[in-house]
């Protein structure tokens, strides 16, 4: 499976922070934003990844990530010229996915807890996987319905009268027809290619699979000043309290696999003496001793 992060778009919302630096490279706490969904792809076990931004951006990305070697994992960087919605990334991202499953995360989600999103991708074989996550404005969102017996039954984007509370974050794993079903979609009343459609699309041909996350798990989106403020008081307070971070894509190629301890311990020492060096060096340190 192959990973994409869609991290285009002006960054309206975020003005006049976006005149300095593209929302998805805004600090979360202690990390580019960037780091969040690159980590999620990478405890998911993805090692080949496509970033998509504006032209103006994709050089800072460039800067930050490299290649992704550094990692253990492949990045690979793409063009959105004009941002016309979420599935459109399917289309320029075409020639990277090949013949591969896809998950596509947007890059200002930001995840954390027992997600069940490891199982999530390591079960997928066909159709598509989304998630439900339990908000208090689901008019916002693109809202999934229910049945009785837990089913999904209905997508609907921004609905003036929402059906449920369930909204589906962006996290969304597909098999190759998504990329047919993306081609054949037509833009909606705002000119975009809509995420929505795509996960209709599926339901409709009986291939979708909505997860349910559990209450103990956190979905911020870090899209507003407000909202940015909201996740990085979020991340402090758990980073403090456990002492683990949150958003580590070093830690995470190390835990799957892609980094041994050398290699982790490489980048460590490559780093300048600050928290996230040290870090890294507490995690080398607690792994040879477990050895």
């Amino acid at each position: 499976m192959k990973g994409i992060i869609l991290a285009g778009g002006a960054g309206s919302r975020l003005y006049p922070l976006t005149l300095v630096a593209s929302k998805q490279l805004q600090p979360v706490y202690d990390k580019p934003m960037i780091y969040h969904p690159l980590t999620t792809l990478i405890e998911g076990g993805i090692c080949e990844i496509c970033l998509i931004s504006t032209p103006h951006d994709l050089p800072r990305f460039q800067q930050l990530l490299g290649d992704g070697s550094r990692m253990g994992i492949s990045i690979e960087y793409r063009e959105q010229a004009k941002p016309e919605g979420i599935a459109q990334a399917f289309l320029i991202a075409e020639s990277f996915i090949g013949d591969d499953a896809v998950s596509l995360i947007l890059g200002d989600n930001i995840f954390y807890g027992n997600n069940g999103f490891d199982e999530a991708f390591a079960e997928f074989t066909s159709g598509a996987t989304v998630f439900g996550y339990h908000v208090h404005d689901p008019e916002r969102y693109g809202v999934v319905e229910f049945d009785a017996a837990g089913k999904a039954i209905s997508i609907e984007e921004k609905p003036k009268q929402p059906k449920s509370h369930f909204a589906v974050p962006g996290l969304y794993i597909y098999d190759n027809e998504v990329v047919t079903i993306a081609k054949n979609l037509k833009p909606s009343a705002r000119g975009e290619l809509e995420i929505t459609a795509v996960n209709v699309e599926y339901l409709k041909r009986g291939q979708l699979r909505v997860e349910k996350l559990s209450r103990g798990f956190a979905w911020l989106d870090a899209g507003t000043s407000s909202s940015l403020h909201e996740a990085s008081a979020y991340v402090q307070t758990i980073e403090s309290r456990t002492g683990i971070k949150i958003g580590c894509p070093e830690e995470a190629a190390f835990r799957s696999g892609f980094l041994n301890i050398s290699e982790l311990e490489a980048i460590a020492e490559s780093m300048p003496n600050c928290e996230y060096r040290a870090y890294l060096e507490e995690v080398v340190k607690e792994a040879n001793r477990t050895q």
